[in-house]
């Protein structure tokens, strides 16, 4: 346990920090997830926006979302083939 008091209060916004970042990710995970599973157009552009708006705040790397969206696109592409 750190001593100083503002190691304390840091310690206390990072732990606060994580539970947002924590509920953010859960629910990006969970729209992607969704997207994923049945791809329509509402899922996927839903997907997507919270995609680009967790790469823009940084919670994900540009490049991730770029790579998930990419794949959400193809599996979407798929599955309508079938």
């Amino acid at each position: 346990m750190p001593i100083i008091k503002s190691a304390i209060k840091k310690m206390r916004r990072d732990a606060r920090r994580r539970a947002a970042t924590l509920k953010i990710k859960g629910a990006l995970k969970k729209v992607v997830k969704t997207a994923h599973q049945k791809p329509t157009e509402a899922t996927l552009s839903a997907a997507q926006k919270s995609l680009d708006k967790a790469a823009k705040t940084g919670l994900i790397h540009k490049n991730k979302a770029a790579r998930l969206k990419s794949r959400l696109v193809r599996a979407a592409r798929k599955s309508a083939k079938r």
